[in-house]
């Protein structure tokens, strides 16, 4: 039986700093690890998809690079692999363009096998033909406090992170997983304890909130509009900054207005991208990082305090079409009213609705 609802699994929050090489010599050594990880990471999948046993593949992995990494690798691996075939893709055929490090967390490792910070300014990196190199790193002033505690229960050998090392623009950026608990007490807004659920539905170029009440009666219907955002040539980033504020403001309403869960669509339920016959909008759907967004928007609701809850979205775009022509509501929101019907348990559409 498919389960209908389910809690988000966030257990992990990712704090962005920058790394500066201390020297020229560090940062050759740094972009040469890169480039032979890629090359390690690309090998990986290829062996993987044709079926090699994973000792096998971490054992090759671990002659070019270390123990480490050689784990890391046999991970995006298998991730890499499976994400290819749930969409029909060849993974013999994937090319990986991006240069980047990773290594997963470890408590026995002071955090991290390879990738290790050793204060909020100070970070380490296992160079496996020369062993550590040092880097400087800098962090943004809000997240220092939470990133010194994170550095100090790691380096005590009680907790770990991993990290990842991202060459982007001229520039290098350092990821690091932080738990969900240790983030949320730097930074939650709130402790909601409303009644009402709110419903959401993420699109390109609009966000529709649905609210209503325990017995599923509509109470408030808001949309915050984005034209501007899919528009050819709009740089990308802006319009992920854009949808980020606008979510924000209709989850800020949210907790003045009573909400105490929110609803979003669970994505891992749709494994490929569904395009149309519309050139125009096959490229809103192919720019759009609705995943990333989808991400954003838990880990907000969660500062805010919000009952946090992922709904299958089967058939709630067919569903909402029906419910939109009976509630005068347009197609959208009615998905996101849909998805608050099926976390309700609700099999016939309530006969009335209201608004305050």
């Amino acid at each position: 039986m498919v389960r209908e609802v389910r809690e988000p699994e966030l257990t992990h929050v990712t704090v962005t700093g920058r790394i500066i090489p201390l020297d020229n010599d560090g940062y050759m050594e740094l972009v040469l690890l890169a480039y032979r990880f890629r090359k390690a990471l690309v090998k990986a999948v290829k062996m993987y998809a044709k079926g090699i046993d994973k000792n096998i593949l971490a054992k090759e992995i671990t002659r070019e690079l270390n123990l480490g990494y050689a784990d890391t690798i046999c991970k995006l691996a298998k991730l890499v692999v499976e994400g290819a075939r749930n969409n029909c893709s060849n993974p013999l055929k994937i090319r990986i363009k991006k240069l980047f490090i990773a290594s997963r967390g470890f408590t026995a490792n002071k955090g991290n096998r390879n990738i290790r910070l050793l204060s909020t300014n100070e970070l380490q990196v296992n160079i496996p033909w020369r062993e550590w190199l040092n880097f400087k790193v800098l962090f943004g002033k809000r997240y220092i406090p939470l990133v010194n505690e994170l550095v100090e229960k790691a380096l005590s050998k009680k907790l770990s992170y991993t990290a990842k090392i991202v060459f982007r623009n001229g520039r290098i950026y350092l990821h690091v997983s932080v738990p969900i608990d240790l983030y949320l007490r730097y930074f939650r807004k709130g402790e909601c304890n409303g009644k009402y659920i709110a419903g959401f539905d993420l699109n390109s170029d609009r966000i529709n909130m649905v609210i209503v009440d325990e017995l599923g009666i509509i109470r408030d219907v808001k949309t915050e509009w984005l034209p501007e955002v899919t528009s050819h040539g709009f740089p990308r980033n802006k319009a992920d900054t854009i949808r980020l504020q606008s979510l924000a403001k209709l989850l800020d309403y949210a907790y003045h207005h009573g909400v105490g869960v929110v609803l979003f669509e669970d994505l891992d339920r749709i494994k490929k991208r569904r395009y149309t016959r519309s050139r125009t909008a096959n490229r809103k759907i192919t720019r759009f990082p609705k995943r990333k967004l989808l991400e954003h928007a838990v880990i907000m609701a969660l500062k805010y305090g919000f009952k946090v809850y992922l709904v299958n979205p089967a058939y709630t775009s067919k569903i909402g079409v029906k419910l939109g022509k009976e509630l005068g509501l347009d197609r959208h929101s009615a998905s996101a009213y849909t998805l608050i019907l099926k976390h309700l348990g609700v099999t016939e559409m309530p006969l009335s609705s209201s608004s305050d």
